[in-house]
């Protein structure tokens, strides 16, 4: 019951509750934890049993057990694990799930229910441990009852039976209960491991696959200098056994714990690449009570931080324009600006206030989002800046904030296209459009709490002034001579000087161009 190492889904599983085919994959999930549970339980005291019998074949003194205590072994043995099984059910995993009832509820669990739920693991180590103290004890009375020589031997086998039980019951119970710790811990992030954390995981990885192997191997050296009566071969045999198990069940340990390692920081390495190629939207399940679920939950944490930053990044560029956003993030924001030189493209809807009059609002609207439309995709495809909306007029600039080797050109090109595409796509919305190039100031005028990218100057102004001649011209569109002199020669080529013009607020006439 691997997570998946990824999950676009935002909110969290309890955003509006586990109802519906939700509430039936809890219920599910319910089901088959109890049913890992149970064979977990089932398991456990399965291969304790079989440890016990092992472990007793190796280390009982000679000439062995007699017969009355392999007959009341034979009998206590099952008795004794069916009502282990029927206990630790009871007592562990009905307990289990009554703490996890909060997720069968649908609803977010507390902090107290967070930790009970990540501590179900420990707890059900807990009622092994006390199950097969109880072990301990009841075989080691019987062998004092039945075959007093053997008794030590009895309690040393069955400790290291209960400790190989413990051990497996922690990490299955961790395990098999992945999925209640991704819930507990979806859309948080706790401030330090709640469980005993990868030193504990690692220490009852060792002791499963190296420490209780190996102090067996003591204790039979022990034993057999104590007792003087173990033969050669039988200490031989107990040696290269124990040795076996160590070198096997230890290798099958080792890969247990590579994994469970390991697959944590895969699904983190997994993410941070989709991060790299630009997917921001991703979100692993947190399922680790321990450190390495503290570093899910700070990816989490990070992707959403990202997440947010690219959002704000793309709407700030969606306001001030792209160009924009990227030179304020690349410099510090401060008030003022350089003087560049730069071509100026103004656009102005003709009867606005006449349309705004005549025609409701939502279809005022209607119409100035598809004049918009044109005038920001020619722009862009010329290289240009929209820099501001002026009610039902555009202000673009090309030049600036990014230096245009040959703005004039842009300029005029992307005006022939806004005059040509207007006329046959928003027939209903005629303008008129001026272009003017010169010196101005670009950079950032208001106050320091509230700013924005401007340029100010006379090719401002008069390619103010050249729109609203130009919307009582014959192809309202007029741009200054000096900007097609300031074009490419192909260009140039495509305009023609008509007459010279005062415009208003200005002292010196202006030569008027037009398209050819």
């Amino acid at each position: 019951m691997h997570p998946p190492s990824s999950s676009p889904t935002r909110p969290g599983p309890f955003g509006s509750g586990l109802l519906g085919p939700l509430g039936q994959h809890v219920t599910t999930l319910r089901r088959r934890v109890q049913r890992l549970l149970t064979a977990a339980l089932i398991a456990t005291n399965v291969i304790g049993a079989l440890v016990v019998v092992g472990l007793a074949a190796l280390l009982m003194p000679a000439p062995g057990m007699s017969g009355d205590l392999v007959r009341v072994t034979a009998i206590a043995v099952p008795v004794y694990v069916v009502a282990a099984v029927v206990v630790g059910t009871l007592w562990g995993t009905r307990g289990a799930l009554r703490t996890l009832r909060w997720a069968a509820d649908g609803r977010r669990p507390t902090d107290a229910e967070r930790t009970a739920s990540l501590r179900v693991p420990l707890r059900l180590t807990v009622v092994q441990a006390v199950l097969w103290g109880v072990a301990t004890l009841l075989f080691g009375g019987l062998a004092a009852l039945v075959q007093p020589a053997v008794v030590l031997t009895e309690f040393l086998v069955v400790a290291f039976a209960a400790v190989v039980v413990c051990a497996i019951a922690y990490l299955f119970g961790e395990f098999a209960l992945r999925p209640y710790a991704a819930l507990a811990l979806a859309d948080t992030s706790p401030p330090r491991p709640v469980t005993g954390g990868v030193n504990l995981r690692m220490l009852l990885f060792w002791c499963l696959g190296t420490g209780v192997p190996v102090a067996g191997l003591v204790v039979t050296a022990v034993l057999a200098w104590v007792r003087g009566d173990v033969s050669t071969t039988k200490l031989a045999v107990s040696v290269i056994t124990l040795g076996l198990v160590v070198l096997c069940f230890g290798l099958l340990v080792t890969v247990f714990t590579a994994r469970a390692v390991v697959n944590p920081i895969s699904s983190v390495q997994d993410a941070l690449g989709r991060v790299r190629a630009g997917d921001f939207d991703v979100e692993i399940p947190v399922y680790d009570g321990t450190e390495l679920g503290l570093l899910q939950a700070g990816f989490n944490g990070m992707a959403a931080g990202l997440r947010e930053r690219e959002q704000l990044r793309d709407l700030f560029g969606r306001h001030v324009g792209h160009e924009v956003a990227v030179e304020a993030m690349r410099t510090s924001a401060e008030l003022g600006g350089t003087v560049r030189t730069v071509s100026v493209l103004f656009v102005d809807l003709v009867g606005s206030t006449a349309l705004a009059a005549s025609r409701p609002p939502e279809e005022v609207v209607g119409l100035l989002n598809r004049f918009f439309a044109v005038v920001v995709d020619e722009v862009d495809r010329h290289h240009g800046l929209v820099n501001k909306f002026v009610g039902d007029a555009v202000l673009a600039v090309f030049g600036a904030p990014a230096p245009l080797a040959d703005h004039a050109t842009c300029a005029l090109a992307a005006a022939r296209a806004i005059s040509r595409r207007l006329a046959a796509e928003v027939p209903d919305g005629p303008a008129g459009i001026g272009v003017a190039t010169g010196d101005a100031v670009a950079g950032n005028v208001g106050d320091p709490r509230r700013f924005e990218y401007t340029v100010i100057g006379d090719p401002v102004n008069e390619a103010a002034r050249l729109t609203e001649l130009a919307k009582h011209k014959p192809g309202r569109l007029l741009a200054s001579w000096t900007v097609v002199s300031a074009a490419a020669a192909e260009e140039t080529a495509r305009w023609v000087a008509t007459e010279d013009v005062t415009l208003r607020g200005r002292s010196r006439p202006t030569t008027l161009a037009s398209p050819r």
